[in-house]
Order: C-alpha cells, then sequence, then structure tokens
C-alpha cells in the first residue's frame, strides 16, 4: 500500500449524533419518534427519520451536507432548480420547506428534508423505458436552460481530470512502483479527451442533474421515472444527463441513444455534437472517481466501504481501464440515424 503525505485526521460527521440529528429534524417544527435509518449515501450522510404523527411509515429523509463541500449559496441554487422543476410538475423530490426555507443549521451542519418517495431501478433495456426517460430529462433541460447557476461550477475536463490527477499524484497515492505507468497513462488519456472535447466544437451548457445514474432514478408503475438527489447539478452539456444510460457495445449503445434522443426531442433539442463527448465525459468520470475516494480517505467510513481502493490491485486494474479507455477514445463517437 502507497504512502501518503501525512494530514490531520479528519471526521466530519463526528459531531453528528443520533441525538444532534433528531435535534436538527426538529429544529423545522417536526416532532420525531427516535427511530432512524442510515441510507446509502458517502458523500453526504441521508437518513431516514421517523415523526410521531400516529400514522405507520409516516417519515422524512435528512440530509446533511458534507461541511465545507458546497457553500450556503450553491445548496440554495440546486434547491431552487428542484423547486422550479417540481413547480413544473416534473417528478423531481424537491427539498420540503419549513417557515418559508428549505436549508437549515443546527450543531454546525446544514441540512435538508425531503419527502420519502420509493422506487426501483429502470429496465434501461426497455426502449419504451429509455423514451420516456428521455422525455423527462428533456423537459428537466428545457427549464435548465432558462438560467446560470452562479455559485455552483461547470463539468469540464480541469475540475475531473486535471485536478484529481493532481491530487492523486500530489499526495502520493499511487504506488511507486506504478506512479510512471499511472502518470503516462492518463495523461495520454487527458490529451485525447481534450481533442475530443475540440472535436465537439461549440455546444450550450445548461443547468444539469449532473449525476444521472440508475441510483438517482426511481422507477414506479404506471407513474414511471422520479429523478432523486441533485447534489451534483452543475452547468454542463446535455449529453452529461444521458451518457450513463448507455452501456453495452457499440451497436446496444446506438439502439438504447436512439429510443432516449427520440423521447428528448419531442420537448427539446439535441445537438448531435454533443456525442463526441460521451467517451471523454465517461473517463473523466473515471480519473475523477479516483481523485474522490483520495479526497475523502481521511473520513473514516471511506476505508470502511471501500477497501478496494488504495490497494496495489486497484491502481493496477485502474491503469488498465484507462489505458482501454484510450483505445475507446480514438473510434468514432455514436451517432443518430439521418
Amino acid at each position: 500500500m502507497p504512502k501518503q503525505k501525512k494530514h490531520a485526521v479528519v471526521a466530519p460527521y463526528a459531531a453528528l449524533t443520533p441525538a444532534c440529528l433528531l435535534d436538527a429534524v426538529e429544529t423545522t417544527g417536526l416532532r420525531c419518534d427516535g427511530r432512524i435509518s442510515a441510507l446509502n449515501s458517502y458523500e453526504n450522510r441521508v437518513y431516514q427519520v421517523w415523526l410521531e404523527s400516529g400514522t405507520a411509515g409516516d417519515s422524512v429523509i435528512a440530509k446533511f451536507y458534507r461541511p465545507q463541500r458546497w457553500s450556503r449559496a450553491a445548496i440554495l441554487e440546486e434547491h431552487d432548480y428542484a423547486l422550479a422543476l417540481a413547480a413544473a410538475e416534473l417528478p423531481v423530490v424537491a427539498p420540503l420547506a419549513f417557515g418559508g426555507r428549505t436549508l437549515h443549521e443546527h450543531g454546525g451542519f446544514m441540512l435538508a428534508l425531503y419527502p420519502r418517495q420509493g422506487g426501483r431501478t429502470p429496465e434501461f433495456e426497455d426502449e419504451e423505458t429509455l423514451r420516456w426517460l428521455g422525455r423527462f430529462i428533456a423537459r428537466m433541460h428545457a427549464i435548465g436552460a432558462l438560467a446560470d447557476f452562479e455559485a455552483r461550477p461547470e463539468i469540464g475536463w480541469k475540475e475531473f481530470g486535471e485536478e484529481p490527477v493532481r491530487y492523486l499524484l500530489g499526495h502520493d497515492f499511487v504506488p511507486a512502483d506504478l506512479r510512471v505507468a499511472y502518470e503516462s497513462t492518463v495523461l495520454d488519456v487527458m490529451e485525447r479527451v481534450k481533442q475530443r472535447w475540440r472535436d465537439a466544437g461549440r455546444f450550450y451548457t445548461l443547468r444539469l442533474h449532473g449525476d444521472c445514474h440508475a441510483g438517482n432514478i426511481l422507477w414506479t408503475d404506471p407513474n414511471g421515472p422520479h429523478f432523486v438527489d441533485l447534489d451534483d447539478a452543475r452547468m454542463g452539456p446535455a449529453v452529461q444527463d444521458i451518457w450513463m444510460w448507455l452501456d453495452g457495445t457499440r451497436d446496444t449503445q446506438q439502439q438504447q441513444l436512439a429510443a432516449i434522443v427520440a423521447g428528448y426531442r419531442e420537448f427539446y433539442d439535441f445537438n448531435p455534437a454533443e456525442l463526441a463527448l460521451i467517451e471523454p465525459l465517461r473517463t473523466l468520470r473515471m480519473v475523477h472517481y479516483a481523485g474522490w475516494l483520495a479526497r475523502r480517505w481521511e473520513d473514516p467510513a471511506f476505508p470502511r466501504s471501500f477497501p478496494f481502493f488504495n490497494t496495489q490491485r486497484y491502481w493496477q486494474d485502474h491503469i488498465l481501464a484507462l489505458r482501454e479507455q484510450a483505445a475507446v477514445l480514438d473510434e468514432p463517437p455514436l451517432e443518430l440515424e439521418r
């Protein structure tokens, strides 16, 4: 295991005890019955909290934002965007307002409460499901294009590529015997990413969901999708909210893309030039993920939850994946049928 530069151990949620959590929720005027259940979240802390209402299953979702990650202004931009989408009758789980406020503070933490929304993972192999998702994400983008985020950054190769690489190398996460291989491979891949970014030419950026993977879409029958967790909402190209639904062989991805864009174009225009960004965005997610784990490694929850990271095997596999991705970046982008 590589040696990292020593830092003071940071446990950002050490003060978030059950008592603090319940007190924070009750500052909104709600009353808790003492039952809480931690939900699957690492960047923030998210809990289902049951209420004293006399109704079985009456609960809210409490989200405690990671300290010092987002500014208050950035969080409020996320909330305003979600509320605008909900006001347009889009299936987005928006924060609840208490006393006219959606963002609350207690014990040094900022938090928001949400209604509980059930659902399952969408069936991405079904073309009608993909068209349905395409229609809804297009409606989301139509509203997202009406204004810009001011406190939230833009998705691009600097923050999601160059900065994670600089952090990983600067803090000695990569094993010494793999450092040269990693550095040469990732820098080569980043040059390909930048070239494909240039190949895409001019494209518009708009407010996005930003992290629209399968886990952030809850499907119910017969209502379809609900989009949750806009924590990573940013400015960026529309295709960022689409590419994570594409998987399999090139032919399979072509069919998936055709179904998504067919639904998308019912409500909003789609720029085919952005297809050149799909593999660069996939590459940046791979690079950023490694950097994200490294930046959070001193949070005690991360070594427990991601034991595979920061091992010799992890970095060997990561370098191999980047080399494979370099080959994919040399292939022509996916195309839409004319």
